[in-house]
């Protein structure tokens, strides 16, 4: 999965010297055991098609985007579908039968509370969980192949004192993720035999999905049966309240014996079951420990890697979110260069390129990736390249990127974009009204909940950081023709510095968040962060220091930053409820951890040196969130309040990304002191 960057984790030996005396991702029986908290916890694995496995550590589904396989079905739509829910696990000695599942039903009746003999979960380089049955240790690991749409599970009996008998019982759903099933005669319930296993469609349009053991005894015994009720409380909390039923077509049986290792896989390919173990065992050693903080959030960054026709994305997170354009240059470098692994930054580079040029040529996206066309995303694309600028050099940077960067900041002085236009007084100014154009896009009835329209704050931090990052680099190309250039960007520089100043500067000493006409928006903000976080800041330090000092005071959380200060007229800050009381708190004061990464860049470009303490506390106290939610991840927001529980999609691919590269800036200070 890659190669760890081992000088930033051992900056975080240094930040929790007890790091490594433990098992880092480890829970016991007493945890395991008390279901109101062990159900909240969730897992994900990924593979770079698109498709994910995902439940909670005790096996309950509690969302409809769960499912032990869910993959990607092109011919049907740009959705995710699961097609295999989940798969239960039953101990048989001397005719007893104890059943490892749990699935919650309507009314909140959970059976069969086969959780109560989890002994343990660890997940170092695999999930795995410890079952105590009596006499019986089982052992149960999980693993997603990384190529390919194919989920292993490993049982291997540690212990038994008489013969035991294992039986899986597979739960069918054939849907989209953002729908539901029901019983019904059209699911095709026929089977066929494939080597030691079946493959079944249950409806047309889908892939054939194989269910295959490499024990040449196991017997699979076809009983289909609907199981109807099931309820998810996840979507029962999101004002989704409709239940489903899983179609269960039999099951599979087989003796196991003390010492004995058997691989369940599915998969929409057949496979040789000969070749199960070799390809588990590759595949647990091309992945990188979870051994601590930082390698967690490495594996995490892993996870936002998709492939396909030859083309790397980044998915914006899990489990609804698909590769989108500001998302995608907002985390590539923390995903990426904050780990050391700067050819992974090309790959997504040279993708995004095809999309970037394709939408400035007004031609047909080669690519799929969403969202190209919003105002900000070019300049977010230049803040990419930036980065990576910082990290290979500038020369380096400009013969790689050079022709790039070069049309992007032209399309944008030359107002070829349809949205983004660039004032005499040097500033930008983008229409944004009737349809939301920042990252704050959430809308009710069609129009924007939050319209930030005329100059927005973080184009204009962005287009300033933009001119002087390009003027540097033909500076340094040392072409005389770009040398021209670059004396016509510094005085244009000299013009937007003093237009930012008197537009965005108010009487309080902060930044308004947007101006438009008469309409000056007073609201407290973190999109000021960007002004004082980036490289160039048209600000002074005074300046910068005074906006530091408001949102540390009104807009800092021990989990991110707040979309909005609590003194404000509209904050809400609980994501909760139906879809439409979420919308209107989604930037009213819920916190977001990626904004945490430029805090803390701002922090250090204000007070240097004697901020890295601060630094230290703040991201140790993201430590802890990687017990909670989606375990070894960061969810994509937290409530703006205490308890600062943690909503939203379970793994978000900005703020791992923002988390990282605030650990990195860390390390280099700290190198460079």
């Amino acid at each position: 999965m890659g190669t760890i960057a081992r000088g930033a984790d051992h900056l975080f030996i240094h930040l929790i010297p007890s790091i490594k005396s433990m098992s880092f991702l480890k829970f016991d029986k007493t945890q395991m055991t008390n279901l109101q908290d062990a159900i909240a916890k969730e897992f994900l694995l990924t593979n770079k098609s698109g498709a994910y496995c995902s439940s909670t550590l005790v096996g309950c589904n509690i969302r409809k985007y769960h499912g032990l396989l869910v993959v990607p079905v092109e011919n049907l739509d740009d959705e995710n579908h699961v097609l295999l829910s989940s798969l239960d696990e039953t101990i048989i000695q001397h005719g007893a039968e104890f059943n490892l599942g749990l699935h919650k039903y309507v009314g909140d009746n959970y059976s069969p509370k086969g959780h109560k003999y989890i002994q343990s979960f660890e997940w170092e380089k695999v999930p795995t969980w410890i079952y105590r049955i009596g006499g019986v240790l089982l052992k149960k690991e999980m693993m997603f192949r990384s190529e390919r749409d194919r989920l292993f599970v490993r049982y291997t009996l540690l212990e038994a004192h008489s013969p035991t008998t294992l039986r899986l019982r597979p739960y069918l759903a054939f849907r989209s993720v953002r729908q539901w099933t029901h019983e019904n005669g059209l699911a095709d319930t026929s089977y066929d035999t494939v080597e030691n296993g079946i493959r079944m469609r249950l409806y047309e349009g889908y892939p054939d999905l194989f269910m295959q053991l490499d024990s040449a005894e196991s017997a699979y015994h076809h009983q289909p049966n609907w199981y109807r009720g099931l309820d998810y409380p996840k979507e029962r909390e999101r004002g989704y309240g409709e239940t489903e039923d899983l179609l269960v077509p039999g099951y599979f049986e087989m003796p196991i014996r003390p010492g004995e290792s058997i691989i369940f896989t599915a998969s929409t390919g057949a496979r040789a079951c000969d070749t199960f173990q070799p390809i588990l065992d590759e595949e647990i050693e091309k992945h990188d420990p979870r051994d601590s903080f930082y390698h967690c959030l490495v594996n995490a960054a892993h996870q936002f890697r998709q492939q396909l026709k030859g083309e790397e994305y980044i998915v914006a997170g899990y489990p609804w979110f698909k590769p989108r354009a500001r998302d995608t240059f907002i985390a590539m470098p923390g995903l990426t260069l904050a780990i050391g692994e700067t050819a992974q930054f090309e790959k997504y580079m040279e993708t995004a390129a095809k999309a970037l040029n394709d939408f400035m040529d007004e031609q047909p996206a080669r690519v799929g990736i969403y969202e190209m066309d919003q105002p900000d995303t070019l300049l977010w694309a230049i803040y990419c390249l930036q980065q990576y600028a910082q990290y290979v050099g500038r020369r380096q940077c400009f013969e790689k990127y050079g022709d790039l960067l070069r049309k992007m900041m032209s399309f944008i002085f030359e107002g070829k974009h349809p949205n983004l236009f660039v004032h005499s007084n040097g500033l930008l100014y983008s229409n944004g009204r009737d349809k939301a154009i920042t990252w704050m896009n959430s809308q009710a009835y069609g129009r924007p909940i939050i319209p930030r329209s005329g100059y927005i704050v973080e184009f204009n931090a962005l287009y300033y950081n933009a001119k002087c990052f390009f003027r540097d680099m033909l500076i340094d190309s040392g072409e005389k023709s770009n040398l021209v250039v670059a004396e016509r960007i510094e005085e244009e520089c000299k013009l937007f510095e003093q237009s930012f100043r008197q537009t965005f500067l108010n009487e309080y000493g902060y930044l308004l968040d947007y101006v438009d006409g008469n309409n000056r928006d007073y609201h407290v903000r973190p999109n000021q962060l960007l002004a004082i976080a980036l490289e160039y800041s048209p600000l002074t330090l005074k300046e910068r220091k005074a906006v530091l000092d408001i949102v540390t005071r009104e807009l800092k959380t021990p989990k991110g930053i707040r979309s909005l200060s609590p003194k404000s007229g509209g904050y809400n800050p609980y994501y909760v409820g139906r879809q439409e009381q979420r919308d209107y708190a989604y930037h009213q004061g819920t916190a977001w951890p990626w904004l945490m990464g430029f805090y803390l860049e701002a922090y250090l470009r204000v007070y240097k040196m004697s901020g890295v303490n601060y630094i230290e506390r703040q991201l140790i106290g993201f430590e802890e969130e990687l017990y909670y939610h989606c375990i070894g991840t960061i969810p994509e927001l937290f409530d703006g309040n205490p308890r600062f529980s943690g909503r939203g999609a379970i793994s978000f691919a900005m703020n791992v990304a923002g988390i990282l590269h605030a650990i990195r800036l860390l390390e280099k200070q700290n190198t460079e002191d």
